[in-house]
């Protein structure tokens, strides 16, 4: 093992487009392998790319700390055991949760989102992807908060994402009527042919709140979005009574330089009784169990579809978070730096 890991710094704050020129790569010492009780030593094998990172370095309140200027940035990821003081964790294993851009780094069992063991096998991929927190926050995000009931109509946006796309077909197998909207012929094209929606809408190239209407004319009756701005507007206007509007980002204005005027017909909520709320997956991981099982169940079945965009290479971190918002990866975004050993 070498006796330095690189780790990719924060450099500065971004002001609109999150990118490479933000991080800043150094060289320091390999974490000291005398680890205090439940520490363990962790070498990353791969790193998954969510669009919640881009909050994570804003110097705001949220539901973590935001990454120090000067500090690591971190990611979901996958790695392995070097060396342990956690007898539930032992040398060799694979595990999963928040770990650093970095080669090496310690995990605590205090940490935000501790460590936990990979299901025998289960491949960092698949972990990251399919069975990941996206996957997690599909899945409580819709069935929790959204609470659909078979025969109604689901409206998902970026809805050919890592959590858009198990959303939509997670709706489908819960008997609902699905529409999805994405940008771009493929990405529509793969929505309707292997997530198997009712529907789908190509923001690129369709009139958004025109294209809603004629899909949903008895209207929605849940809206699960990931992009805010005018796209959370136009579900607004479509909304069924008693709808329910679940939201979980808004990546349209991630990388705004000034925050965007809210949608203008929030007076919706209370004439049509719609229930609009935000959520967090942290807030479900006790009940992950529950998710892993429901998702083994409908991929062993062939009822579910997933694509991957790995990238590979330690030096190319911070260019695979920016094509998370510049439009280049379909499905989980995910960078590989190692194979275990």
């Amino acid at each position: 093992m070498s006796k330095h890991t690189r780790p990719w710094m924060l450099k500065t704050r971004p002001v609109g487009m999150v990118g490479p020129e933000h991080f800043e790569l150094v060289e320091s010492p390999v974490p000291s392998p005398d680890l205090d009780a439940g520490q363990v030593l962790v070498k990353t094998l791969m790193l998954g790319f969510d669009p919640a990172m881009r909050g994570w370095v804003m110097d705001e309140p949220s539901y973590l700390p935001p990454v120090a200027l000067g500090e690591p940035m971190r990611a979901s990821g996958v790695g392995q055991i070097i060396s342990s003081s956690n007898p539930d964790l032992p040398k060799g294993s694979l595990v999963q949760g928040l770990l650093n851009w970095q080669e090496y780094s310690i995990g605590d069992p205090g940490a935000p989102i501790p460590l936990q063991v990979l299901p025998a096998g289960v491949s960092p991929a698949l972990a990251l992807g399919i069975f990941g927190t996206t996957s997690l926050t599909a899945y409580f995000g819709l069935l929790d908060i959204g609470q659909p009931q078979a025969g109604e109509t689901v409206l998902v946006s970026g809805a050919a994402g890592a959590t858009g796309s198990v959303v939509a077909q997670i709706a489908r197998l819960k008997g609902c009527r699905v529409v999805g909207i994405a940008g771009g012929a493929d990405k529509c094209q793969w929505l309707r042919e292997a997530c198997k929606v009712d529907a789908a809408i190509d923001y690129k190239s369709e009139d958004i709140n025109q294209r809603i209407g004629e899909l949903c004319p008895d209207g929605v009756n849940v809206f699960f979005d990931n992009v805010g701005g005018d796209t959370l507007e136009a579900g607004l206007n479509h909304m069924a009574d008693f709808g329910r509007i679940v939201l979980c980002g808004a990546i349209a204005s991630y990388n705004d330089e000034q925050p965007r005027p809210g949608p203008k017909n929030m007076m919706y909520l209370v004439t049509r009784r719609i229930r609009m709320q935000g959520f967090v997956v942290i807030d479900f991981l006790s009940r992950a169990d529950e998710a892993i099982a429901a998702l083994s169940e409908w991929v062993a079945a062939g009822e579910l579809a997933w694509r991957e965009d790995i990238q590979e290479g330690f030096e190319n971190i911070p260019a695979t978070l920016q094509r998370l918002f510049d439009g280049r990866n379909t499905g989980k975004q995910l960078l590989k730096l190692a194979d275990p050993e």
